[in-house]
């Protein structure tokens, strides 16, 4: 995936391989750190860290363990693409209903236009200069209402008028993610297929985790908009 995105930055932005290289290592540190902020370790002592296997998990022959890994595999597979599905199909709803509330009066909406207005201070915050923010929102929108392909894609496409090399720089590292709907639904998915028995915490947890997998890649793009002098 990394050499795909190469491919398509590297026309407008020498050594694109290295820089989605570095973004994807600058960010575990950085998500790390947003998911520690949001959901703070509790400082327990009574609380036990040890965990009991299930004897009921363990096959006795070779081929119940075959048996017992299609199964699964296949549950998850089933589970990860009806939640994707689902995702997806619920984004172009929204869509579908904010064309139908705008279109008489002329407009049209969508809600990777909404998200990119309301990521517009965000991408002021990573360095990004005002005259360049309203296109890098939008950009930062798309990928968080799609994915980070599409917004690769558009970023490529982005005349040199719209952003300076410095502001494609800044949202290299700040696209360098997976959270966006479609991923939610993917994790989601396949955590519930593995863990039904963790179900409440899995989908009060998944919401979060967008929001600081998104945090974690403006903070990569921050940290090299302020060692990137304008």
């Amino acid at each position: 995936v990394m050499a795909l995105y190469a491919t398509f930055l590297e026309p407008v932005l020498a050594g694109a391989a290295g820089h989605i290289l570095l973004a994807s290592l600058m960010s575990a540190p950085a998500a790390l750190v947003v998911a520690r902020l949001m959901v703070p370790w509790a400082d327990d002592e009574n609380a036990d860290s040890t965990m009991e296997i299930d004897e009921a998990f363990k096959s006795r022959t070779v081929m119940e363990a075959i048996a017992t890994g299609t199964t699964d595999g296949v549950r998850l597979v089933v589970s990860v693409a009806a939640m994707l599905v689902v995702m997806v199909a619920l984004v172009a709803l929204v869509d579908m209903a904010l064309a139908a509330v705008t279109s008489p009066f002329g407009t049209t909406l969508s809600a990777q236009q909404i998200f990119g207005w309301l990521m517009t201070p965000l991408a002021l915050l990573t360095g990004i200069p005002w005259n360049e923010a309203a296109q890098a929102g939008q950009l930062i929108g798309v990928k968080t209402v799609l994915n980070e392909l599409l917004a690769y894609l558009q970023l490529a496409d982005t005349s040199a008028t719209a952003l300076s090399d410095r502001s494609r720089l800044i949202l290299t590292y700040a696209l360098c993610g997976f959270a966006n709907f479609g991923s939610l639904g993917i994790m989601t998915g396949g955590l519930l297929a593995l863990c039904p028995d963790r179900r409440s915490d899995i989908l009060s947890l998944g919401p979060r985790s967008l929001v600081s997998g998104l945090l974690a890649t403006l903070m990569t793009g921050a940290v090299i908009g302020a060692m990137t002098p304008p």
